[in-house]
């Protein structure tokens, strides 16, 4: 009983103790007026095909940071920068989401004075990165297409967590014989009011709709 007395509290002081970096982050993110949008979405559903769209078309005045988050390599930061996006990695190693203390370290390293919009683009995974609060002004939730209609329904606190949901290649629908209808009415029984972007970052369509939802939130950080 003493030996799960002692584990509970140190979850406890761990827990808190993150909370606090959270926080800061947070504070440090206001003070630089840097709106901060934590991405999170399974392997290959297409984060940074979407930061890749966007980045074209947020438009000037808009200085774009991102932080990547990958268990291991660098191959989705080359793709960033190849494309002349600041970014940074983080790897994870084991470890199946960021913390707000990697994020912290991150944004040591960030230029935040020449950024108005930061996307963290958090590890591969919809379930623990939904926990965990790195000092993010908003969730972002990505479901794509190929990975099926059911997401809502299987991973709720994401969709409950998320200020919008971005449901990525729907170029993909009548191949992967996804249904519209139950994904809309397995959201909608988990979280009414959470707005849909649509996207197909190969087609380009809903990228522009996607690109104005951010610049509104950077527009809401600046008042």
């Amino acid at each position: 009983m003493i030996k799960n007395a002692v584990r509970i509290k140190m979850k406890e002081e761990v827990l808190r103790s993150e909370k606090k970096i959270a926080a800061a982050n947070r504070r440090r993110l206001r003070r630089a007026a840097v709106a901060g949008l934590n991405i999170i979405g399974s392997p290959g559903a297409g984060k940074t095909s979407l930061i890749e769209a966007v980045a074209g078309r947020i438009g000037k005045g808009v200085g774009l940071g991102v932080i990547e988050g990958d268990l291991a390599s660098d191959l989705d930061l080359r793709r960033l920068n190849a494309i002349g996006v600041r970014a940074l990695q983080i790897n994870t190693g084991r470890g199946c989401h960021l913390s707000p203390a990697m994020v912290a370290s991150a944004l040591e390293e960030m230029p935040l004075e020449e950024i108005d919009l930061l996307l963290i683009e958090n590890v591969g995974n919809l379930v623990c990165p939904a926990n965990f609060d790195l000092g993010e002004d908003a969730k972002v939730a990505v479901c794509s297409v190929p990975e099926g209609d059911d997401k809502p329904a299987k991973y709720p606190l994401l969709f409950l967590e998320a200020a919008v949901a971005v449901l990525n290649k729907t170029d993909l629908i009548a191949a992967c014989g996804f249904s519209r209808r139950r994904f809309y009415r397995e959201l909608k029984s988990v979280n009414p009011e959470l707005p849909v972007i649509e996207v197909s970052c190969r087609s380009g369509k809903g990228a522009v709709s996607w690109a104005r939802w951010l610049r509104n939130r950077v527009k809401e950080k600046r008042i």
